[in-house]
């Protein structure tokens, strides 16, 4: 096969599944992994689609911001996640969980587990899944409620998230950047609450699927400098090099 006829069906791909990592165009096409980088740099270079960490996404591609919408969304990935997070609560602590469908499968833990714990959240649902754990006390922010986010937003959760100190805060995020140190979201609201949990948390920690490495948003809410741990579903030994330099723990 000749390049630019692999180049093509590169972009054919990734525009088919909305991105494709350097590892799956290499077992189809049966090239190094330096051949397929060099195409994915040129093919970005060419505007036909966007270089990402471990691969590559389509420029037409959309991220989904509606919550309720993501619900059903990689599970086995958000349960590998939550079971390492679940594991970083100790009984009495005082704990933040955000808007994050990744926080759900981490309140069902919560709510099925006999630590005594205080959990404090913006997210409709996981209030609702802890409202009836007698070893929980669930408290809501309080705020505007945002429909799309399934929660509370605004300066009312901003001014009660104030006053609290937590022993550990987990947020998600819709990307991380692995060479810039960033994390997004795409709601201002949003990137600001986790903003605040993050600086008034003895121990932040980041809720990221592996596949959101190397996309972007459009709301930066942190710098994995100011985190203390990163937990995905599979660290790969080149990720763990990349974020080594931004001093975050990775699980």
């Amino acid at each position: 096969m000749f390049a630019k006829e692999r180049r093509d069906q590169i972009v054919q791909t990734v525009n088919a599944n909305g991105r494709a990592t350097v590892a799956d165009l290499v077992k189809r096409f049966g090239v190094t992994e330096d051949c397929i980088r060099k195409d994915l740099k040129l093919l970005d270079s060419e505007g036909l689609l966007r270089r990402v960490y471990g691969g590559a996404m389509s420029l037409t591609q959309t991220p989904e911001l509606n919550v309720e919408r993501r619900l059903d969304a990689n599970l086995p990935q958000k349960q590998a996640i939550a079971q390492k997070a679940f594991e970083l609560i100790e009984p009495g602590q005082t704990i933040f969980l955000d808007v994050s469908t990744t926080n759900l499968a981490l309140a069902d833990l919560i709510a099925s587990g006999n630590k005594q714990v205080t959990v404090v959240s913006n997210m409709l649902r996981v209030l609702h899944r802890l409202s009836d754990c007698s070893a929980v006390k669930a408290i809501g922010t309080g705020g505007v409620v945002d429909a799309k986010l399934s929660g509370f937003s605004g300066a009312i959760a901003l001014q009660m998230l104030e006053s609290y100190r937590f022993d550990c805060a987990f947020v998600g995020a819709l990307a991380v950047n692995p060479d810039t140190g960033e994390a997004f979201t795409y709601d201002p609201d949003d990137g600001a609450i986790k903003r605040q949990v993050i600086r008034t948390s003895s121990h932040s920690i980041l809720m990221v699927e592996s596949r959101k490495f190397g996309g972007t948003g459009s709301f930066c809410f942190a710098d994995l400098r100011n985190l203390d741990t990163i937990v995905t579903d599979e660290p790969t030994k080149e990720l763990a090099r990349k974020l080594q330099d931004f001093g975050c723990e990775l699980l």
